[in-house]
């Protein structure tokens, strides 16, 4: 049997949003979002995903951890095992070790990354032969080069390379459509990460939606991006809009929602 794509997911793990979701983190503050819009928001995506043919497990709140609905940041799942990151924020390293216990019961190979350094699940990506780590304010190199270790222990190819200046994460600017093509704005594809690759690029003015979510045979997509989805409609993609207007307030967007595999 031939292995699933690098895009096909039949189990997620998500985390109800907790209330103090209002106090969390933003590299700009545009104002505190509606808890009970993230809520809903929140609600939408997870339905999205199981009418995607995907299995949720949803974890309990954590009110300690204003950010931590955010489970793609603390930790990175494949088939073959998952990894305990040490996120770049402080106020988020706890949730690391909230996590951990959840990926041991789900998984026979758990790796716990290691010290000193940092790195946030938001700077990965991963492609069909390689998984890209990006360098940023949350993913310093010595994160990365432990990153890199865990992930050939995994049986998998890693690639350091650089974040756009002023660009929170490495997936703020881009997402998998396919084993073949990136969705990326052009800041990001300017600099080459990307060759070889067909990349699609966001229309001006709706860089925000770079950070897509491509979920077996379709693509999530904030629905605040008309033009992304128009292109992405006419390149071949099934789009799903969903709302994203309120956790994009706390420097969130689709990927980190959840963690994704293929069991």
């Amino acid at each position: 049997m031939s292995a699933p794509a690098v895009f096909a997911f039949n189990n997620a793990l998500v985390r109800t949003p907790c209330h103090a979701i209002v106090n969390g983190l933003r590299a700009v503050d545009v104002g505190a979002p509606s808890y009970q819009t993230v809520l809903a928001e929140h609600k939408a995506y997870v339905e999205a995903l199981e009418a995607a043919g995907v299995a949720v497990e949803i974890l309990p709140a954590l009110d300690a951890y204003p950010d931590s609905m955010f489970v793609e940041d603390p930790a990175l799942v494949f088939t073959e095992g998952a990894i305990v990151m040490r996120p770049g924020a402080q106020s988020r390293f706890g949730e690391a070790q909230e996590i951990a216990p959840v990926l041991r019961r789900r998984f026979s190979r758990v790796i716990d990354l290691s010290g000193p350094g940092f790195a946030d699940g938001g700077d990965i990506l991963v492609l069909k032969d390689r998984v890209m780590i990006g360098l940023s304010d949350r993913t310093n190199e010595t994160g990365a080069h432990a990153l890199a270790d865990a992930l050939r222990a995994l049986g998998k190819n890693p690639e350091i390379v650089k974040t756009p200046a002023n660009v929170l994460h490495f997936k703020s600017d881009c997402s998998l459509l396919d084993e073949t093509t990136i969705l990326s704005t052009k800041r990001l594809a300017i600099s080459g990460v990307f060759e070889g690759l067909k990349v699609i690029l966001t229309p001006e003015g709706e860089e925000g939606a770079a950070n897509a979510l491509r979920i077996n045979d379709r693509v999530f997509l904030g629905s605040a991006f008309p033009k992304t989805r128009a292109r992405l409609e006419e390149a071949g993609y099934q789009v799903i809009p969903l709302a994203t207007s309120e956790i994009a307030k706390v420097d969130a967007g689709l990927s980190c929602m959840s963690l994704r595999w293929w069991a």
